[in-house]
């Protein structure tokens, strides 16, 4: 009976903590349940499908026009005949009549049809880098919203440790004043020094469901427990060295100089196809039709059918149109200046994004051997303080102080890991090149907690 029962628990526990592991996850389980859920992912993705419709809709215009036609009435004359005939019969006539016909249109000569095709083409190549631009953004955006939730939850597991410390701090003061081996400064500070961390306390806790919030709107539900950087992180410098080449890069692969040089495309093809309403159009043209008549105005006969078929060229040459033309035309050569000044900018813009992730990668590294170095000066200085005070050399000022420069350190530690991996992402993401595999890499210096 008892080893049944000590299976039960065994089996309890085991349930218990896989239930456990399976809350916590990683950034990539996260950034599966963002690209189910975003509604700015799914947006790009709709706006991508509606743009591959522009090239169904330029190929449809070169096509045959086909339409069909029909109707019948009801038609009631009274006729009346000057002069003497023998042959027209005047009077009142009711008849019905009916009709079909069918009507093709196939352009031969439209050079609109031509540049609008073109323009067509090169907006659906701009929506696949928009949504190759907006995955990326994704994986961004869910990154920094993850590394905040984690910042966020280290500033309490920070807090609540130095509250503790700062406690037995006023513990030992009280006690000391008690018999009257310190004075009620002490006590005071101590006293002081604790209702600001719960305070502190209150504002972290706060920021945390804040953070929280924003990657609920990513994914539509609040997180679980998220894995943490590995605490034997190490930073690695960026591959290739040189920020010029990495300048170079985002010069070839940045997608928002990308999309703006379809940009410039497809407002050549504007003008293009504003010019083209000066020329003329040619359309082959074919019709079939009947109209059966039961009778007639004329009291002649007993009705008509009559079948019509055609088969000819329309040419239409435009002469005046008010000055539209001319206007559209206009219109389309500011607006391809427009998008050269854009690309412009979008080149200069890309450069400075490539050299400020490079130049932000590059200091993150240097920060976290900084911060290191800094939490190991605190936490000397934190313990020799402690001694000092012990043996009465170091009032208990001294030691709050100590030990607040020593959480502030290891909380900057951890900040600079999250901005570090925050910062090869953007470097990535500056040159448009960030895939999942970078975010995967990033994924590996996680740990469960």
């Amino acid at each position: 009976m008892i080893r049944f029962c000590r299976l039960i628990l065994c089996t309890l526990f085991a349930i218990g903590f896989q239930a456990q592991a399976a809350e916590t996850q990683n950034l990539v389980q996260i950034y599966q349940q963002a690209l189910a859920h975003d509604p700015i992912w799914a947006s790009a993705q709709s706006g991508r499908l509606a743009a591959q419709e522009k090239l169904a809709q330029g190929n449809a215009q070169l096509l045959p026009i086909v339409s069909f036609s029909a109707g019948v009435s009801e038609v009631q004359a009274d006729t009346k005949f000057l002069g003497n005939t023998s042959v027209l019969q005047g009077g009142k006539h009711n008849f019905e009549t009916y009709n079909y016909g069918i009507n093709v249109t196939q352009p031969v000569y439209r050079k609109q049809l031509r540049a609008q095709l073109e323009q067509a083409k090169n907006q659906v190549r701009q929506a696949d880098k928009q949504l190759a631009l907006s995955q990326q953004n994704l994986m961004l955006r869910i990154s920094r919203a993850y590394f905040d939730v984690l910042s966020a939850q280290d500033k309490i597991n920070l807090i609540d440790a130095q509250k503790t410390a700062i406690n037995q701090q006023l513990n030992q003061a009280k006690a000391n004043f008690e018999v009257g081996t310190a004075t009620i400064t002490d006590f005071n500070e101590a006293q002081a020094r604790y209702d600001l961390i719960k305070a502190q306390e209150i504002a972290a806790v706060n920021e945390l469901e804040v953070k929280k919030r924003a990657i609920q709107y990513i994914i539509g539900s609040l997180p679980p427990t998220l894995s943490s950087v590995r605490s034997d992180l190490i930073p690695q410098t960026p591959d290739p060295f040189e920020m010029e080449q990495w300048v170079e890069v985002a010069e070839k692969n940045s997608l928002s100089v990308a999309m703006q040089q379809q940009a410039v495309e497809i407002a050549n093809q504007e003008i293009e196809r504003q010019n083209a309403g000066h020329l003329p159009t040619l359309d082959a043209v074919g019709g079939y039709s009947n109209t059966y008549a039961n009778g007639t105005t004329s009291g002649l006969g007993n009705g008509s059918d009559m079948t019509v078929a055609t088969i000819g060229l329309q040419l239409q040459i435009p002469i005046y149109q008010g000055g539209y033309v001319s206007s559209k035309v206009r219109e389309a050569s500011a607006n391809q200046q427009k998008a050269l000044d854009d690309l412009e900018s979008a080149k200069r813009q890309a450069d400075l994004d490539a050299r400020s992730a490079y130049l932000n990668l590059v200091s993150s590294i240097s920060q976290i051997k900084a911060y290191e170095q800094a939490l190991n000066s605190s936490q000397s200085q934190l313990d020799s303080t402690n001694l000092g005070y012990e043996v009465g050399v170091r009032n208990s000022v001294e030691v709050l102080n100590a030990q607040q420069q020593f959480f502030s350190a290891k909380r900057d530690l951890l900040q600079a890991h999250y901005t570090y991996l925050l910062n090869v992402l953007s470097l990535k993401f500056a040159v448009g090149l960030l895939s999942e595999a970078d975010l995967e890499n990033v994924n590996q210096q996680l740990v469960s907690q």
